[in-house]
């Protein structure tokens, strides 16, 4: 029984690790990676960006993120969302399946 219980702490320990690196990292992505491409798309569609530079440019974003902006916030976890939302899907679609 206690090997039982100790095998499923260690399952439920190493899904939390593993959701956790996944957050992370995908919070990485929407931090650094996500303004670089919407900067450098933006360069290439509109032209010049008004400020000094990509530094300007993130040090507004990142300014708009400790104040706590409810849109740059959203577009900041925009990558962890839409993998959610992904995984969501795909587990009705499973479980839909499955009840037929």
């Amino acid at each position: 029984m206690r090997e039982a219980v100790a095998e499923i702490s260690n399952l439920f320990n190493q899904k939390i690790k593993n959701e956790l690196a996944l957050a992370l990292s995908l919070l990485f992505a929407g931090m650094v990676l996500l303004p670089l491409a919407i900067y450098l798309t933006g360069q290439s569609v509109f032209g010049e960006y008004g400020g000094e530079g990509f530094s300007d440019f993130f040090r507004r974003l990142s300014g708009d993120v400790r104040e706590g902006l409810p849109v740059v916030w959203f577009l900041v976890l925009s990558p962890y969302l839409i993998i959610m939302l992904l995984r969501l899907t795909i587990r009705g679609f499973l479980k839909s399946k499955g009840a037929k």
